[in-house]
């Protein structure tokens, strides 16, 4: 485990290696390898298990809040599924039987979240009566817009609109969002 406190070798906050744990902690500083005792942070660090899904799959994993974190859905964190960080979204809070829409950390018993890193993007694409279901695995990042072409496998399509996953539905050229942001892009084939 490391922290960030200050080094009295550095004379600045570093990361400093945790070594041993007793009323207060035994630190090695990762920038000079000095070693000194600071007091124990009185924060606390819940792990809170955490559900990973990543289109049909799905993964237990946790994420580390601090005890005064208030979590809603919509919000981006990392989780921690085995030695591996995975960006994702908050897509639905569990405080014991019931869902909620915003809890303080203590109360959360399960987030349910998505991947955000790498996202598959559906399209509904049309050439007269026709309509072709593509998928394209791609960076939650990359942008889309309405009125541009693009390819997924060797289809070429302009968008003539985008679902949003809120519900929101963008129609004007030159509209544009991200695909992590995406529920399904409709177009027309070139």
């Amino acid at each position: 485990m490391y922290i960030i406190t200050s080094c009295p070798q550095c004379g600045d906050e570093t990361d400093h290696e945790v070594l041993k744990e007793a009323a207060d902690l035994l630190v090695r500083c990762a920038e000079c390898g000095t070693v000194h005792h600071v007091p124990k942070p009185n924060e606390t660090i819940l792990n809170i298990r955490t559900i990973v899904s990543s289109e049909a799959e799905s993964t237990v994993c946790t994420i580390e809040l601090l005890e005064e974190d208030v979590i809603s859905v919509g919000d981006y964190l990392v989780a921690e599924c085995g030695e591996e960080g995975v960006s994702v979204e908050v897509t639905s809070i569990e405080c014991g039987e019931r869902r909620v829409q915003k809890a303080a950390a203590p109360e959360i018993s399960t987030l349910w979240t998505r991947e955000i890193e790498e996202v598959v993007v559906r399209a509904s694409v049309h050439k007269g009566w026709k309509t072709f279901s593509l998928y394209q695995r791609c960076d939650g990042e990359e942008p889309f817009a309405v009125g541009e072409v693009y390819s997924f496998g060797n289809v070429r399509f302009r968008i003539s609109h985008i679902k949003m996953r809120e519900g929101q539905v963008l129609r004007k050229d030159g509209w544009k969002t991200v695909a992590k942001k995406i529920r399904r892009i409709y177009g027309n084939r070139l």
